[in-house]
């Protein structure tokens, strides 16, 4: 049975660009299970199913509703025992946790220091609105502000990654020789700046553009097939 995904879109319904919903997406793909995409815009959290949390990604599985990004991959991996491992067991899971943490709270918030301007240019008409003044309410600042002097900070944003960048001279992917969980969290934050932003987070020889890439070609292209900046 498919299964139903409500994922964050702008303007056009094909461009979508959360990065907790490009995790669950990735997620679905990495078990070869069958999903619909419903997209779903800031201001219409009348529209999701119940119970939520008038956020995406949720998903609906056989009348089972379960939303946030991590609960989503839980259940996948409980529910779908048969499918390909999210994690490889309990280590996996552990060390995917240490993951989403660092991207949560070191990656993310630099990136969207780059990017959040460029989100407001494509937020569907409705939500221009609502999402300028939360977002301004949040940074305390406006969105012009909130990216001023973004390419001073690219170098630092850049040096922050070189665990990432050591990690991936030595082996194709954050999880080893083949993509998992823990390589779907950071990666849903690049994709999310591919959807919405021409703004170039990565050198052109630097390792993770490599992987990024490999994580583009994911699943027949996947992420890549998704309208976006570049080919990156």
């Amino acid at each position: 049975m498919t299964i139903i995904l409500y994922d964050l879109a702008g303007a056009e319904s094909e461009r979508r660009f959360s990065p907790y919903c490009w995790r669950t997406r990735l997620a679905l793909a990495h078990k070869g299970l069958e999903v619909e995409t419903v997209p779903w815009r800031f201001t219409e959290k009348e529209k999701l199913p119940k119970p939520n949390q008038g956020r995406v990604p949720v998903i609906v599985d056989e009348g089972v509703v379960v939303h946030d990004s991590t609960a989503i991959a839980l259940y996948l991996e409980e529910h779908y025992k048969d499918r390909p491992s999210l994690f490889g067991g309990a280590v996996g899971r552990g060390l995917a946790a240490f993951v989403q943490n660092w991207t949560e709270g070191v990656v993310q918030p630099a990136l969207t220091r780059f990017v959040h301007l460029d989100i407001y240019r494509h937020v569907a008409p409705q939500d221009r609105d609502y999402f300028r003044r939360s977002r301004e309410e949040r940074f305390g600042m406006t969105l012009e502000e909130v990216v001023k002097d973004r390419d001073a900070r690219l170098p630092p944003f850049r040096e922050s990654l070189l665990p990432v960048r050591r990690t991936l001279e030595r082996q194709n992917f954050l999880s080893g020789s083949a993509p998992a969980y823990g390589d779907y969290i950071l990666f849903g934050v690049f994709a999310w700046a591919r959807a919405i932003s021409d703004f170039e987070l990565l050198s052109a020889g630097d390792p993770i553009a490599a992987w990024r890439q490999r994580m583009l070609d994911l699943f027949a292209g996947l992420a890549r097939r998704s309208p976006g900046y570049g080919d990156f």
